[in-house]
């Protein structure tokens, strides 16, 4: 038996226990009202007052992945507080009181003397317009650090593609077999009809990541989006790396950890931060890969800024040719919104 759960001057701990899903939340822990609800009948039946038991509890029923037992253990030693000898209390944080605005008028200022101990935010109106776009490749440290977290919060949704097979559904056409089929186990009797349509699979995603010196500043973030898009869908997203040559980091980019991933990509890149060669590195993607099917009606993803230092003429066919073979070609410059883009451009 582990220490004990005493709550602090209550005998009701949901508040609490509530508060401490949401943290899990904000954490990035995939918690939804079916897990509460599951952590709260498992409270329930257990002893809400053993720190042991209420540690479990939570873990087999608000945790889905690994990754969510390190942030779980962190979110649950900084709410279940440790009291006096040993022993642990809940939580109980209510959102504060909203803040008052103080009035605009100087009027108003004495007019309201009962809530005087109240926080006021002093507030004035302005005309100016603010308008601000912000580089990525412009970030400070803190805000890359920032943007990290933000973007271990994804959850993207990949494209998907009609299969040729058939499935049981509610809509569609009618299936003649599983109808005749039902109505023999009635004796001859056609109670309903059985439909089926076509199923729905994910469609193949290539991401082709600019490395060269002109996109260095955007190189890490744009990895560790193709990490979590990977990461995703493993057996239907393919990554390579562009620049002097090309570089296959798929294998690297399915590790579940993303400073692992990180770093045995960075491995792997022989070219970083070097020369761009887009046109001679396109048609070496179309030859080895593109036509053996990694292409073939796949969505993919140029991310690069069209900075070509070869023949403009061999990167117009190589894209023609990719485009010819994929389902759909997008293009993703992060200097098209600059005053000074590139001249080189690609439909």
């Amino acid at each position: 038996m582990g220490p004990t759960l005493t709550p602090p001057q209550a005998t009701d701990p949901l508040p609490g226990l509530v508060g401490f899903t949401v943290v899990l939340r904000n954490a990035g822990l995939a918690i939804t009202t079916d897990r509460v609800a599951a952590f709260l009948s498992a409270l329930d039946a257990l002893d809400v007052t053993d720190r042991m038991q209420t540690y479990w509890a939570g873990r087999l029923t608000l945790c889905s992945d690994p990754d969510d037992l390190p942030r779980y253990d962190q979110a649950f030693a900084g709410w279940f507080e440790p009291g006096e000898g040993g022993r642990t209390q809940i939580r109980d944080e209510r959102p504060p009181p909203p803040p008052r605005l103080a009035s605009l008028t100087p009027e108003d200022a004495g007019s309201d003397e009962e809530g005087a101990d109240s926080p006021q935010i002093h507030a004035r109106a302005s005309g100016t317009e603010i308008l601000r776009h912000r580089d990525l490749g412009e970030l400070t440290p803190a805000e890359r650090e920032h943007l990290r977290r933000l973007m271990a919060l994804l959850r993207p949704e990949l494209p998907k593609r009609v299969s040729r097979r058939l499935r049981p559904a509610r809509h569609g056409s009618t299936d003649p077999g599983r109808t005749l089929r039902a109505a023999l186990r009635n004796h001859g009797e056609l109670r309903e009809l059985r439909r089926r349509d076509r199923s729905q699979r994910p469609r193949k995603v290539v991401l082709l990541l600019d490395v060269s010196g002109s996109m260095e500043p955007y190189a890490d973030s744009l990895l560790r989006f193709a990490h979590i898009v990977a990461r995703r869908s493993p057996a239907s997203v393919e990554v390579f790396t562009l620049g002097t040559r090309l570089t296959r980091v798929t294998r690297e980019l399915r590790m579940r950890d993303p400073e692992r991933a990180l770093a045995g990509a960075a491995k792997a890149i022989p070219d970083w931060s070097g020369g761009t060669r887009l046109g001679e590195v396109l048609r070496a993607f179309v030859d080895r890969w593109g036509q053996r099917g990694a292409a073939r009606r796949s969505v993919i993803v140029v991310f690069s800024d069209g900075w070509e230092r070869g023949e403009t003429d061999v990167l117009r066919d190589q894209m023609s040719r990719l485009s010819r073979l994929a389902h759909r070609v997008v293009w993703v410059n992060p200097h098209v919104a600059r005053t000074a883009t590139n001249p080189c451009r690609v439909e």
